[in-house]
């Protein structure tokens, strides 16, 4: 009286004479519709989640695509922003300068230049390029920066070194700022920390992290102290601490700390991309990750994991 499918499993056993001849078959039926059913319900059930994380995985990866791309608008504008400002200023000067010129060489043509028109021509032209100067130094100073954002696979060469002595190094030519800022720095630079990565783009990292902390850390002039340690974390990584007990970061400002060109000293020339260019370098160069730990009035915390052995790219060696 049943209509829906049915599954049933039978056994089989032979019945044997003494001697061993087959005389007979044992047949047993075993109805397994539902164990069936369960069966095909999980493997219904399993499909759906594999789809269902498919989909989730292709979403995630356009959402990292779709950030990407925002990324690089964000980029691409502050840099046509930034660069903006020092090239128009410097067209400008270099306009009127030009007009000034036209207008000296007419009255030098007329035969009519005094020697207070000289005068004041040359005080035009000094100022001038004084402006010029300052403004394309400002400009070609951008460009470098922008430079460092990309990453280049060639920026330095892979080399064996000891983070200790590097760190120190490095750390040689920043000291002199501490002075002059009311700072002090303490360092913990065990040796024997073997590395096989970029010394050059790990300075970088450091020197960056170094000028952001004495630029925004203190900004009331009372000084502070800045700390960095190293140490190995298990057998194959390095964790750098770096650490200020500076006025912190609210919650909003920590969210962006990493967005190129936030910045919230742009009063004083910052243009918000010594952070950008650490991530950069850390994540893609040097293969490690980096967490930041910041508060109001609790100083920052930033924490550097690396690979003794950085990860080969292009045609490293």
């Amino acid at each position: 009286g049943h209509n829906d499918e049915r599954c049933w499993i039978t056994h089989w056993h032979p019945q044997r004479e003494p001697n061993g001849s087959i005389v007979g078959v044992n047949v047993a039926a075993e109805e397994i519709t539902d164990r069936k059913r369960s069966e095909r319900e999980i493997r219904a059930a399993r499909d759906a989640a594999e789809k269902a994380l498919h989909h989730l995985q292709e979403t995630q990866a356009s959402l990292i695509e779709a950030e990407k791309l925002a990324a690089l608008g964000r980029l691409v504008a502050g840099v046509a922003h930034e660069i903006n400002s020092p090239v128009g200023t410097s067209l400008t000067v270099a306009s009127v300068l030009e007009q000034k010129c036209a207008d000296f060489a007419a009255e030098a043509a007329r035969g009519k230049l005094k020697r207070s028109s000289l005068s004041d021509f040359i005080e035009v032209v000094e100022s001038a390029s004084s402006l010029l100067v300052g403004n394309l130094k400002r400009a070609a100073d951008l460009v470098q920066s922008f430079k460092q954002v990309a990453v280049d696979r060639s920026y330095f060469d892979r080399s064996a070194f000891d983070l200790g002595e590097v760190t120190e190094q490095v750390l040689s030519n920043l000291r002199p700022a501490l002075p002059k800022n009311n700072l002090a720095l303490e360092v913990d630079c065990p040796s024997g920390l073997a590395m096989n990565s970029y010394p050059g783009p790990y300075g970088q990292v450091l020197t960056n992290l170094f000028v952001n902390a004495v630029a925004h850390a203190f900004p009331d002039g009372k000084g502070g102290t800045i700390t960095i340690r190293l140490r190995a974390s298990g057998a194959d990584r390095v964790e750098i601490l770096f650490a200020d007990d500076g006025c912190g970061m609210d919650r909003d400002v920590l969210r962006q700390a990493f967005d190129p060109f936030f910045t919230t000293r742009r009063d004083i020339g910052r243009i918000g991309l010594g952070l950008h260019i650490v991530h950069n370098i850390v994540t893609n160069r040097l293969g490690g990750e980096l967490h930041l730990d910041s508060a109001p009035g609790m100083g920052t915390r930033v924490r550097i994991t690396l690979p003794l052995i950085a990860p080969q790219r292009g045609t490293d060696s």
